[in-house]
Order: structure tokens, then sequence, then C-alpha cells
């Protein structure tokens, strides 16, 4: 394919068509120049390739894939070697189905525990996520099929997503959000990027010049093409400009008339639109002809089950009453065989197959208990605490229902359901050997966790969950994840808990994300970031800091095989400035057999000593080196000094920031950014226009609050249900999406005249 002589055959109309796609997953060919389609799939943790009708929330039938664990228990496993393998298996199945672009990884910032989507993504820590999605990367692009890093930047929240505004200071942007996807492009090298819905710092970010262009590709040399997410461009004047190449999903001629115009009366130059051509065209060129891998289905399900075993973290283990030493147990709790797998969206696998824990244990007995939605009855909780008090131990299955978590709306509370913290309370009231395995995308208050003996935490663990949690009870398998973020001890000790999900998004907190506020405010977590228990005990020795190096031993000092993930961190001797007490640099995780000892060697690099302030800065000074089995369980000390500059970091005339104690004013916040932050009032019918949302609108149009109410009929008789996961998330959707989004993802179905229209009828009635 000759690039350049195509585009400079192509017309102006061609050149801006071929920058949409043709429908809701594929490019546009022309066959006259011998372009080809590339075709894209959702892919974080599987392939869903639809059947026949297409969408973007995971609704519609999709081709059988093997259903991965999810980011949250795959960034558990902190093993970058297997989540390398997870990646390739997924390329391998999208080979299989003619899909040339997997959606994935994400690797945005578990800000707050209440973001809807956070079990898609990895960790609170920038380092952890960045490091475990390059590492994705490779494994996908090593057959062939590109990924697609997302969601492209400081999209922490579903709430309001497709308008909402992540106002913060660029400190914190760098050294927080902007960082993971950083590591991701330099050390990964993903062909394409997917830009986000969001706003940042009032501008959305597909039209955002200095985050597409400046940021991610003159300063970390990314050469690939950015995608918006679906229904996600905004001005695409501004966005040609920016170097947002595609608008995803095709079918509509958005703003296609407007950008000739522009063209044409020279408000915008045509080099740009040249550009993004260029960069759709490279990227068609090498996904072609790509060959196609065999893969065998149980393969994958089994490495779908030894993630899922890696990625389980044993939060509690009190008196070694796990694994179970006989079958004297009962197995309590309708999750239990109706198990929590995956989340709810356009992550939505159909998986190949299912195992549950009932399945997986049948020698245990059962008793069913509560329904789908955490509700359990009085009969129930009697009946269970009968067959508890029976046997030597009570396993109960509980954790999040699916209609708590999903993308499009974020979480209500951080609170298990009613039914289910009763039934625990009532069961571990009678039976000491209580054992709870919980199930779900995120963190969860547990007001009962000092009356249990175990909290054996699944996540989401994909397909062969059943199977691991079975194997890890048992003592087959021995437990080795950590937790990849925080869990507070109610919600109210999370930093950002009065501020978040507000459309106009509040980072007061800056910096101090998880266990960077936990460590520096004092306040503790229930389970610190990095924390998980093994069946087996790790002795930590012998530390040496020499030329950036850290080298120690780690030794397996118990009496069965297990797996240790070793953590490096690096604190700055300035404790009473604006820094973090210390932070993440290195990992590795290894497998030792029962008294055997191995040395670990991990190098540091600029990014572990520098702090943003115009620029990266490293200050001179002595740094300690800390390393732990946890962000907590700091074993070994040792020192490094560091030749740098004569610079500290920013000294912000807000204490807080120094001493976070409680939770930042928005004085403090204000003073941190430099300058006031006003918000405008409520729409008026004149301010309306295709940013506009239903939900806005219907505040003061008549015409838009009988438009929703219908949309809410519509939705409710679909599905049922005001209770459905899938309504809650269609209805959220549909009413958050801004006008301009109906038109780009009808199809073609609605024009530009008719989003107009709506528009002109929602001012006047």
């Amino acid at each position: 394919m000759n690039i350049e002589e195509i585009i400079s055959k192509m017309t102006l109309k061609e050149k801006i068509a071929l920058c949409t796609g043709a429908d809701f997953w594929n490019t546009k060919k022309y066959e006259k120049y011998g372009i080809p389609s590339v075709k894209m799939s959702d892919g974080p943790h599987g392939v869903r390739c639809q059947v026949k009708e297409s969408d973007m929330l995971g609704i519609n039938d999709s081709h059988p894939a093997t259903c991965f664990p999810t980011a949250v228990t795959a960034g558990a496993t902190w093993n970058k070697e297997l989540y390398r393998k997870e990646g390739k298996a997924i390329a391998k199945e999208a080979q299989a189905l003619g899909v040339s672009v997997v959606l994935g990884p994400g690797c945005n910032i578990k800000r707050n525990p209440l973001g809807g989507r956070n079990f898609e993504y990895l960790s609170e820590d920038p380092y952890l996520s960045g490091s475990m999605a390059a590492e994705f990367i490779k494994g996908v692009q090593s057959m062939g099929v590109a990924a697609c890093v997302k969601h492209f930047v400081a999209n922490n929240q579903e709430d309001q997503r497709q308008s909402s505004d992540s106002i913060l200071d660029e400190r914190t942007l760098r050294e927080i959000y902007l960082k993971p996807f950083e590591i991701a492009v330099k050390s990964g090298k993903p062909q394409t990027v997917m830009s986000s819905y969001n706003k940042v710092n009032g501008v959305y970010v597909s039209d955002n010049a200095w985050l597409l262009d400046r940021v991610l590709r003159e300063e970390w040399g990314f050469d690939g093409a950015v995608i918006t997410d679906w229904g996600g461009m905004n001005n695409r004047i501004a966005a040609f400009r920016a170097g947002c190449d595609l608008n995803m999903p095709g079918g509509s001629k958005y703003m296609h008339k407007a950008v000739y115009r522009a063209v044409k009366k020279g408000r915008l130059n045509e080099k740009y639109i040249d550009e993004s051509v260029r960069r759709i065209l490279t990227l068609t060129e090498k996904l072609q002809n790509i060959p196609k891998a065999p893969f065998d289905p149980e393969e994958h399900h089994a490495l779908a089950k030894r993630i899922a075993v890696e990625g389980a973290v044993l939060l509690k283990n009190e008196g070694g009453i796990l694994p179970l030493t006989d079958t004297d147990a009962v197995l309590i709790g309708s999750m239990a065989k109706d198990i929590r797998y995956q989340g709810i969206g356009s992550s939505h696998i159909n998986p190949t197959k299912l195992s549950s824990l009932t399945d997986a244990m049948p020698e245990i007995e059962y008793l069913p208990c509560g329904n789908s939605e955490g509700d359990v009855t009085d009969c129930e909780i009697d009946a269970a605490v009968k067959a508890a008090e029976k046997k030597r131990v009570a396993i109960l299955a509980v954790g999040l229902p699916e209609n708590y978590e999903s993308e499009a709306f974020d979480r209500e509370h951080m609170s298990l359901p009613d039914g289910y913290n009763k039934l625990v309370e009532a069961v571990a009231k009678v039976n000491k050997n209580t054992v709870v395995l919980l199930f779900g995308g995120g963190v969860m208050e547990l007001p009962w966790a000092d009356k249990v003996a175990a909290i054996l935490y699944m996540g989401l663990g994909g397909q062969a969950v059943g199977e691991a949690a079975a194997e890890l009870i048992s003592g087959k398998a021995n437990p080795s994840g950590k937790l990849s973020e925080s869990w507070a001890q109610i919600y109210g000790d999370v930093v950002s808990s009065d501020t978040f999900g507000q459309k106009n998004a509040e980072y007061r907190e800056g910096i101090y994300v998880g266990y960077r506020y936990y460590d520096k405010s004092g306040i503790s977590p229930r389970y610190p970031f990095g924390h998980g228990l093994s069946y087996t005990s790790f002795e930590y020795s012998s530390l040496s800091v020499s030329d950036r190096k850290v080298t120690f031993y780690v030794k397996n000092i118990g009496d069965r095989k297990g797996a240790e993930v070793a953590q490096v961190y690096v604190a700055a001797p300035w404790n009473d400035s604006y820094r973090e007490e210390k932070k993440l640099c290195g990992f590795e995780k290894i497998e030792l057999d029962a008294g055997e000892s191995r040395e670990i060697s991990i190098a540091l690099d600029d990014g572990s000593f520098a702090f943003w302030k115009g620029g990266w800065h490293i200050q001179s000074g002595e740094y300690s080196i800390l390393v732990g089995a946890s962000s907590k369980d700091i074993r070994l000390e040792g020192k490094i000094m560091i030749e740098g500059e004569d610079t500290e970091p920013e000294k912000p005339s807000a204490a807080w920031y120094s001493s976070p104690k409680g939770k930042p004013t928005k004085e403090d916040w204000e003073a941190l950014l430099g300058h006031k932050v006003e918000y405008p009032k409520k729409q008026k019918k004149r301010d309306f226009t295709l940013a506009s949302t239903i939900s806005e609108m219907r505040q003061s149009s008549l015409f838009m609050k009988i438009v929703a109410a219908v949309v809410e009929l519509v939705l409710r008789v679909k599905f049922k249900s005001k209770s459905s996961t899938t309504y809650k998330m269609m209805l959220a959707s549909v009413e958050e999406c801004p006008v301009r989004a109906m038109e780009i993802c009808s199809g073609g179905a609605m024009n530009d005249t008719l989003a107009k229209l709506i528009i002109l009828i929602a001012k006047i009635i």
C-alpha cells in the first residue's frame, strides 16, 4: 500500500469520511484505492465479537469466547508475565473471529471505590497499572493484533461520564492519571489509544490538542491512531486539529459537512485531515494478512483459572482455618451456584463454559440462600444458622450483586446488601470457623470482618472462578494475590468521598490517591494496598542498594509451595512537603518451594525519584528504599544517595497538602490550582446545544421531560424490571447521552438536521 499516493488521489470528502467508521465495529474500505476495512471488538478480558445486532453496552449476543478474570482480579495477580499470556490468548481468539483491534487494556486509576467501572481497571497505583497494562499490550500485539489502551484520560467515574469535567492541577494529572498511560505507551507501544468521553479542565479529550498531540505524541512518542470511545467525539473540527483520528462508531456523517466547509473557508488546514488519514492507513496496512493461530479453548480455560487463582486475595485467615482439612463443612449462599464472574457493560463476555463453586465442590453440602439482588429472608437465615451449627466450617458465598456496579453508573455506597450482612453475622455467631468468599469488582465495607475466621476475595474471576475458588479452599492451590487498591474501613475514610460523582469532578485530593493518602493522613485502611496472605510464610533478608539496583532475598519458611509478591517503595526524605510518604517503584512475583530462597533484583529508574514541577525533576538527597509484603508491611529498609537538582516540589499555600488531615476544602483546592473555580448555573433553554443531555434539558423543557418519560417506559417494558442491571445501565446511558452522541451512535438514523431540530424544539417547549 503506497499511503502517500493514496492520500494524494483521495478527494477531501473521501478523506473526511475515512476518519469515521463504516459501522459499529469496522473502519471504511475503499476498494478503488485498495483500502481494506479493519474490525474492532471490546476485549479487556475477552473478545466480545457480536453476532448480529451491535451495541456498546454488551446487551446483544456475541460469539462464545473465553471470559478471563476482569482487571480487578488480573491486577491482583501482580504477575506481568501471566497478564501478557492473557493478552496473547485474547489475540488468538480475536484472530479466529476476524478481529484486528482489541479494545483494551483499561488502565484508568481507581480514584474512588464507588467507580462503577473499577472492575475493568487494574489499580489505584500508576506504576502497577502502567506496568501491567504494558505487558497485556505486548501479549496482544505479539500475535499481530493491535491493542487499544483506554480510556485516555482522567475518566474516573461513570456518572455523567459523557459530559463530566475532570478538574485537576497539572502535577496531579502528570504523576497520577497520565503516568499509567505513559508507562503503557512507552513500554507496551500500543498501536491505538482510545480517547475518553470526559473533559479535562474544560476541554473534551477528543478535542484536546495538549493531551493528544503534545503529551501523547510529542512527549511520549506515540505514533499510532487515536480512536474515540464509542460516541465520544465532540467537535470534529477541533478533534482533527488535536489529532483525534477515528470517530467511532461509524455509520453517521457527524460534522462531515462542517469539516469540509472549514477546510474550504481556510478555518481548518487540510494537513490535519491528511495526518489522521495517514495514521489510519498505516494502522490498516499493519493489520492486513494477520496469520490465524489455532487455539485450544480448554487451554484458555485453564489459563483463565490460573489467573483467577493467582488474583484471589486471602484477606484474613485466623487460626489457619484455610485450607480445609476435611469436608465437614456447609456451603451457603446463592452466589456459590449463580456465581458472579464478570462485570456488566461493554466488556460482557459470552463464556465458552462456566464453572460454579457448587459444581467444583460437589462433596460439600450446599444450602441456597438469598437471591441475585442480595435479598435474604429470615427463614433462609434460620436455615443457614441451623446448618452451620452442625458443621465444623461454614463457608458463605456473598458479594456485590451485578446491579450494584456497572458501566454507565457508579455504585451508590460501599456496602454489601443488608441481607448478606445479616446472613454473615448470624452464621458467625454460631460457628467460629466461618469462612467468607467475597465476589465483586471493588472495595466493600465489612462490618463483620472481626467476627469471621477467614475472608477470601475472589473479585470477578472469570469463567473458571468456581474451580479456582475450590482449589484455594481445598489447598490444592495456595493464595498469592495482593490487593491492587486499598480497602477503607468505611466510605467516609476515602479522601474523595465528599466530592466524587459530581458532574464537575473536583480532584481536591491532588496526588493523595489510595495508599498515598492513608500513609500521609495516618488513617488506617482495613486492608492496605499490596496486602494478601498465603498458606505459607516468607522471610526477607540481605538488602543491598547500589547504583539504583535493589537486591534482596526472599525465603519460603513454611511447609508448602507458595508465591510471594515482593514490593519495592521509594520514600523521599522530605515528608513535611507536598509529597507522598512513599510510592511503589518496583515489584516481582516469585514462586518458591518450602525452604527455598531466591535473590530478587529490581532496577530503579528516574521515575522512581521524580516529581512534576513544570517538568520532571529529581531532588538531590538521601532516599529510603522500602521492601515489603504490602505498603504497610515493610520488611527491609535501605538508603540511597541521589544526585539531582537543588529543587523541591511546589509548596501550596494550603497547609492541607503538606499535612493531609481530614478532607481538603474547596478553598484549599483552589489554592493548589492557583485560581477560583466557578460553575455555570443550571442550563436554561437558550443554552441548549448538541452537547446537552436529556437529563440536563428536562429540568426546564417540557418536551424533554416527555422524551425522558417515554424512554424510561420503553426500557422498563423491554427489560421488565426497574432493578434490572441492564435497565439501569441503559437508562443512565440514554439520559446522560449528549444529543451529538445520539447522532453518532444512531448509525445514520439521526442526521445533523434532526439533531438540531431536537435542540430547537427543546428550546421552545
